[in-house]
């Protein structure tokens, strides 16, 4: 979210951002909505995937975010926080411990460090999420520790609700670790890690989750760009054995010139009954992978229109059909116009 452009007034930035889409899906869902998703998940209309008005304060000692969203992303994601919380991207305040080592404590309604790919789409290679961030937290919320560590390495550590949760769920609390590696400017490492007690009233089985996640972003700023991730986790219920979930992606981007580039992916994801006890059809837990292109055109330095094809399928039957009958595949074009300020 920090690459949004911001008009600066003192201690202020002001900026906005809009994501506007139309999705077709040919296996016609009869709800209007493309499962196992949250991001730009509506079937055959053209609506807002995320809009939102981000203020900032910043001075030498103290730093503020405040980020209220709304569009279909925020109506699925944000489903189970009550009232106002609906609507909280980000909101979050922090201040500089160590002026010496440049050691910050931010408290609040945090971005995640989860993956290679945020809710924003603008910052990726494709207009479309993977299976990867859709299947972790998109925000966290709780304290946030930053410490620079040299000019290459930075570390973060995280005292947490809960697995994407702004309303605690329960009693007990979650740790969050971030590495980052920087070998120069145009590579990045990062190492993630989260623990953390999941039962709720609508879940008391659930246990203790565990959670790791590597991923590399490569972005020389020519022609080629790159991203992969892959991580898994392993989730403890009571009275029955442990599940757990993994995903592998890849992603890559060619410039043809200043304004045209073509990405495309390939991942895979698998859960054996962690996150998803049964796919949509009843099969149990879920298993898919997909692959995909986007063509991407520059219309302005702030506008960015997208046209994506992917197409998805498994070894068993987690989709259904136009006919409402179960099948191993789906597939979706999506087209995108966004704009920031």
């Amino acid at each position: 979210m920090d690459t949004v452009a911001t008009t600066i007034i003192g201690h202020v930035g002001i900026g906005g951002y809009v994501d506007s889409y139309y999705g077709y899906n040919f296996n016609k869902p009869a709800d209007g909505v493309n499962p196992y998703f949250v991001s730009s998940a509506r079937h055959n209309e053209m609506t807002i995937n995320l809009a939102y008005v981000d203020v900032r304060y910043r001075s030498k000692y103290m730093r503020a975010r405040f980020v209220p969203g709304f569009g279909t992303y925020m109506d699925a994601n944000y489903k189970n926080e009550p009232g106002s919380l609906k609507n909280m991207v980000e909101a979050n305040v922090g201040v500089l411990i160590s002026e010496k080592r440049k050691i910050w404590i931010d408290v609040g309604v945090l971005g995640s460090p989860y993956t290679n790919e945020s809710a924003i789409s603008k910052d990726h290679l494709m207009y479309t999420r993977s299976f990867a961030p859709e299947n972790v937290p998109y925000y966290v919320t709780g304290i946030k520790l930053s410490v620079p560590l040299s000019q290459k390495w930075n570390a973060y550590f995280y005292l947490l609700n809960g697995w994407q949760v702004i309303q605690d769920n329960n009693q007990g609390k979650s740790i969050g670790t971030q590495l980052e590696y920087r070998p120069n400017k145009t590579m990045l490492f990062n190492w993630n890690t989260y623990v953390g007690d999941e039962r709720s009233a609508q879940r008391p089985d659930l246990r203790t989750r565990y959670f790791n996640d590597f991923f590399w972003i490569y972005n020389s700023g020519g022609k080629f760009s790159a991203t992969s991730s892959y991580y898994f986790g392993y989730q403890q219920k009571n009275g029955a054995p442990t599940s757990s979930w993994w995903q592998a992606n890849f992603i890559g981007s060619y410039a043809f010139t200043e304004t045209i580039s073509l990405s495309g992916r390939i991942e895979h994801f698998d859960d054996n009954g962690a996150l998803y006890e049964t796919a949509i059809t009843g099969i149990p837990g879920f298993r898919a992978s997909s692959v995909g292109a986007c063509a991407n055109f520059k219309l302005h330095r702030l506008a960015l229109l997208r046209f994506e094809a992917r197409r998805f399928f498994s070894v068993d039957n987690v989709y259904l059909d136009q006919n409402q009958n179960p099948t191993n595949g789906s597939t979706l074009l999506v087209g995108s116009l966004t704009a920031w300020f």
